[in-house]
């Protein structure tokens, strides 16, 4: 076991939501110690266009040739951005960046794509952990993924690690699973046994959010409340549901715009809504009838848990007791970026983050390259006590 230590997380979600979730932990990879300082910082405006402009970039180029060149313009911007977060974070909270053993930074999805039969997956993060170690002067985990990716596995989802520790940290056992609502839905359970599985459910967010710009309503459903005034069309529903995606068995993942919200074409907003907030639940129905036994209660971390129509559609459809991550305790909004904390700690430690029953990889797998600090080029206001 190595010596505990405090890290940094970083994330920002294939939701797009324009905001940075920042999370100090203190770990040493296998055991969660002590929740350090927390904060969700916006993009500039600026930044928040490039990188929508590079995720619509990314479905054009769907890994065939050139990288788009927003791609470069893009990541320097985010990196700079998370960077700057990070130094006001530490400023605000009087923290020592010399206390920081790194930094664990996922950087942006634009596009990912599992696996099929006889071919390896391709995922693509924005994220230059070079530059962001030398704008803090600490060591950067970053590139999580790739390496799962090119040995077979779906490099998705990296969270149930922290899922499973924060679990065994509350004490609970195989009757409860992790849900997580971002732009995708998943899911992590851990039997008696240790045995570790999570996949991801299907659609969560990110075709409501889409659907909801669409129509000029906003940026998401606030509060569910266009869902609940609309309708299901229920055998849409049940033709939703005979995708494959949904009898796969896991290991498996999704892009954000595997299911995109062209699926409510047709129907007014408030029944387009309310279709794409019935999917998401049905989806974690089925997720349910997956796993190896009956789970009773599911701690839902995520933006979705904010939309209490989609938290009454998962109950419906799951007959399980559904409760906010807040409700044990756990800092709902930060529990993503405090994974890749933990997982910045286990890359260090040498601790696999990967499995064969979460991604596919084909043995556990550590993840995340470190980029090597260069202190003489830290930015000015870091946190230190000179």
């Amino acid at each position: 076991m190595t010596a505990p230590g405090w890290y940094i997380g970083l994330m920002t979600g294939t939701v797009l939501d324009g905001e940075i979730d920042i999370a100090f932990l203190k770990t040493d990879g296998e055991r969660i110690l002590e929740f350090g300082p927390a904060a969700i910082i916006p993009y500039p405006d600026d930044v928040r266009r490039l990188i929508t402009e590079a995720v619509t970039a990314a479905q054009g180029w769907n890994f065939d040739g050139p990288e788009p060149a927003i791609f470069a313009v893009a990541e320097h911007a985010l990196t700079g951005a998370q960077a700057q977060a990070v130094i006001a974070t530490a400023d605000s909270h009087a923290f020592k960046f010399d206390d920081i053993t790194a930094v664990g930074f996922h950087g942006q999805t634009v596009l990912h794509r599992p696996p099929t039969a006889g071919q390896t997956g391709r995922t693509r993060q924005l994220g230059d952990g070079g530059l962001m170690a030398a704008m803090i002067g600490r060591p950067v985990v970053f590139d999580f993924r790739s390496a799962d990716v090119a040995a077979g596995g779906h490099g998705a989802p990296l969270c149930p690690s922290y899922h499973a520790a924060l679990l065994k940290r509350a004490g609970m056992d195989e009757s409860v699973a992790v849900l997580n609502l971002g732009g995708v839905g998943n899911i992590t359970w851990q039997g008696k046994d240790g045995r570790l599985i999570g996949f991801d459910t299907g659609p969560a967010n990110a075709p409501i959010d889409d659907w909801v710009r669409r129509h000029n309503a906003g940026t998401m459903d606030n509060g569910g409340r266009i869902a609940a005034n609309g309708t299901v069309d229920h055998t849409r529903l049940t033709g939703l549901m005979a995708k494959p995606y949904f009898s796969t068995l896991p290991p498996k993942s999704l892009d954000r715009n595997d299911f995109s919200f062209s699926m409510a074409d047709g129907l007014s907003l408030s029944d387009g809504a309310a279709l794409l907030t019935a999917l998401a639940a049905a989806g974690v129905a089925r997720a349910l009838d997956m796993l190896p036994t009956q789970v009773e209660r599911l701690i839902v971390c995520g933006g979705g848990r904010h939309n209490p129509t989609l938290m009454k559609a998962i109950t419906a459809a799951t007959g399980v007791t559904t409760d906010p991550a807040e409700s044990v305790g756990w800092r709902s909004d930060a529990v993503e970026a405090e994974c890749f904390a933990y997982l910045a700690a286990r890359h260090m430690a040498g601790l696999p983050v990967s499995h064969p029953q979460t991604t596919g990889a084909p043995a556990p797998m550590p993840a995340g390259r470190l980029a090597a600090p260069d202190p003489s080029a830290r930015l000015a206001g870091s946190g230190d006590s000179t």
